[in-house]
């Protein structure tokens, strides 16, 4: 890959490769872009010609024999305003179009990179840092999609040098040759910009991606980081990630620096060369001092679409480097979030084989099967693979061997932390916005949370600050909860969901949950004696493997490592 970097004509092309998968996307607004762009041109050529004919047949004479014909001004006048409206709406088409694909492109991008998170399972974020993806789905794809905006007003400059030059040859064809020479020394320019911008320009997305990762997991641990007096480590950690970015982005825009004062010198340069032949040409009678400023407007009008192209130039090696860091994201073989098969009524986990780690399994021939409007806890000491089993019945895993089938695909699972929004009490519970009034607070009844929701200052349009930074953990889990219960679950998931609730609040939740859902299927991850006691039926989980399935008091009963465990439980708990 480096050695493709190094050659400007590797940029090139697969740059225009980018380009054109871009323009895919939304090619009309682009084509009225272009199309705007070109009567802007055209209408700049016009411009030379309208002033050539104005020098001529206005101000030389005037010069000459001192009175110019009013009609003769009138026309000049009104040509000039004429040139000068059509230029005008060329450049408004041309400016609005061309931003409206860029954010549009921009958008269809974002989407879809969002949508491939989406489908991913939990596993393939745990090893990929928040702040990377957040910079993958903001800024890389800011990157790649800024290069369609100069692309129409790069459109416009070759139509501009087509027209001006076959102009210039027809003209003078001394001049015209003094024009087009400057092109070739342009196109060398431009290589030696491409081959020393790349490296430099890949760098600063690749340390932008990886500060940003550093920054949200600051951020995301802030309260960790002041328990602990870890602001000086965190900045330590933070400076060397900033300086190389930093560094990329001076080199960057220290040579796309060079390369703007070099593009505008050689047109200045230029212009004084044909200054010079045209004073010598006016002097032959081979061009009158109308076609000499003609040639000078035209080579002024060049200076600014040529500053365009360099725009176009610079900001393509920042899309490549941006879009190959897109590339494994939308076009890689990623994996897909495993699909829960569906089933008449409850759950059932049939031969369940699972492992983080290639050769060590956490889950080994696990079956379980759940009925409708049953409650099922799984107890089992640390490490024996509760939570594992919730994941893969939720269809967060994709099992190793076996299979997971639930009514109505996917079940519905409340996590032990957890996680609200920093919107409403309502945005939190009713997520998809279809909920009226009335059934957001019969799901907080639910989940016995309408109380304290009652006494917040808005109620349930009360704003929960950074991830609900204003409630309690218990007040935490039952809006949890009610978002659970308002998404009327065939299958309800609950990993250790009711452990910041005392006893007797937890049993008119699961009491509520088996009275109002009456044909919900309920899963528990359960710790507490009290909860275990509320189950219809006991998993009893030891290294990966159920080794023994039934109610609460038969468990006890007949199996001692489980009568051992609850008894550490019920010790634990006593004050």
């Amino acid at each position: 890959m480096t050695d493709r970097l190094d050659r400007p004509e590797g940029t090139v092309r697969r740059g225009a490769r980018l380009i054109g998968r871009l323009l895919r996307l939304h090619p009309r607004p682009f084509a009225v872009a272009v199309a705007g762009a070109a009567v802007y041109a055209l209408a700049s050529v016009a411009s030379s010609i309208v002033l050539q004919r104005v020098i001529d047949r206005v101000i030389v004479p005037r010069f000459d024999e001192g009175s110019t014909g009013v009609g003769t001004a009138v026309v000049a006048a009104v040509a000039i305003v004429v040139v000068g409206v059509v230029k005008s709406a060329g450049v408004v088409v041309r400016y609005t179009f061309a931003g409206a694909t860029r954010w549009e492109v921009a958008g269809t991008l974002r989407r879809r990179v969002i949508d491939r998170y989406l489908d991913q399972p939990l596993t393939w974020f745990q090893g990929r840092p928040v702040g990377d993806l957040v910079g993958r789905a903001g800024v890389d794809v800011d990157a790649a999609s800024e290069v369609v905006s100069p692309l129409p007003f790069a459109s416009g400059v070759v139509v501009i040098v087509s027209v001006a030059g076959v102009s210039m040859l027809l003209a003078d064809w001394v001049i015209g040759v003094v024009a087009l020479a400057m092109f070739p020394v342009i196109g060398l320019v431009n290589v030696a910009y491409q081959r020393r911008v790349q490296p430099p320009a890949e760098a600063a997305q690749v340390h932008l991606g990886e500060l940003a990762a550093v920054v949200h997991e600051s951020f995301d641990g802030a309260l960790v980081v002041k328990a602990l007096g870890l602001e000086a480590a965190e900045a330590a950690r933070l400076e060397p990630r900033a300086a190389a970015l930093r560094a990329a982005k001076l080199r960057t825009a220290q040579l796309r620096a060079g390369f703007e004062a070099l593009l505008d010198s050689i047109p200045a340069l230029a212009n004084v060369v044909v200054l010079v032949v045209g004073a010598v040409r006016v002097e032959a009678g081979a061009l009158s001092v109308g076609e000499v400023g003609g040639f000078v407007f035209l080579f002024g009008l060049l200076v600014w679409p040529l500053r365009v192209i360099g725009w176009l130039l610079a900001d393509l090696s920042r899309a490549v480097a941006g879009w190959e860091r897109l590339e494994p994201i939308l076009d890689g073989a990623l994996a897909r979030r495993p699909v829960v098969a569906p089933r008449p009524a409850g759950l059932e986990l049939d031969s369940i084989g699972y492992g983080y780690v290639e050769g060590v399994s956490v889950l080994r021939n696990v079956g379980l099967e759940a009925g409708p409007g049953r409650i099922v806890a799984l107890v089992g000491p640390t490490g024996s693979g509760k939570t594992t089993l919730l994941h893969l019945a939720a269809g967060l895993l994709r099992p190793t061997t076996g299979s997971v089938a639930a009514a109505s695909g996917a079940p519905t699972i409340v996590f032990q932390e957890a996680f609200l929004f920093s919107g409403t009490v309502r945005d939190n519970v009713d997520l998809h916005g279809t909920l009226g009034d009335a059934e957001v607070w019969a799901a907080l009844g639910l989940a016995q949370a309408d109380g304290f929701v009652s006494a917040l200052p808005a109620g349930i349009g009360t704003p929960l600050g950074e991830r609900g930074v204003t409630l309690s953990g218990g007040q935490r889990q039952r809006l949890a909860l009610a978002r659970a219960i308002a998404a009327r679950p065939t299958v309800l998931l609950l990993d250790d969901a009711t452990s910041a609730l005392d006893p007797t609040t937890e049993a008119q939740i699961l009491g509520g949950l088996s009275t109002v859902l009456t044909g919900t299927t309920t899963v528990i991850v359960a710790h507490r004696p009290s909860t275990i006691g509320l189950a219809d039926d006991v998993a009893y989980l030891v290294d990966g493997e159920v080794v023994d399935r039934g109610p609460h008091a038969e468990l006890l009963a007949r199996q001692a490592g489980y009568r051992r465990l609850v008894e550490a439980y019920e010790r634990e708990r006593r004050p």
